[in-house]
Formats: C-alpha cells, sequence, structure tokens
C-alpha cells in the first residue's frame, strides 16, 4: 500500500464563514483546505476511502490527491 495525501474542505463551512456565520455542528477550520493522509493501493482507491468518512453529502469537496508522500 502507498500513502496518499488529500486535499479535502467543508464547502458548506466555507460558505457560512464568509458569510460571517458558524456551522452548528463543525469548526471554522474546515473552511481552510486539511490535508489527510491516506494508505490505498491507488488514488481512485485513496479517494474511496476519504469520500466514505466525509461524504460529499455533508458538505466535504475532495480538491485533490496528491501523489503518494512514500512507498511501504
Amino acid at each position: 500500500m502507498k500513502t496518499y495525501e488529500i486535499a479535502i474542505y467543508n464547502q458548506e463551512v466555507r460558505k457560512l464563514v464568509a458569510e460571517g456565520r458558524r456551522h452548528r455542528n463543525l469548526s471554522d477550520a474546515w473552511a481552510d483546505t486539511h490535508y489527510i493522509e491516506i494508505k490505498a493501493n491507488s488514488p481512485q482507491e485513496a479517494r474511496a476511502k476519504l469520500a466514505s468518512r466525509y461524504p460529499a453529502e455533508n458538505g466535504y469537496v475532495i480538491e485533490e490527491v496528491l501523489t503518494e508522500k512514500f512507498a511501504d
């Protein structure tokens, strides 16, 4: 397995912060891009794993899957 770094943010939080409001469940930090490492066999698998933890229907947006950081 390889380790991929995925850039993700929450569009609902980003919109609310831009309006000067707050999300009821998530911190304002989710308006910014977070980089999360995922172990997977391919970039597609890494994206799918992260999407299951951070679903699009909850406002999460995967900006990109960065090239593998480390080879295991």
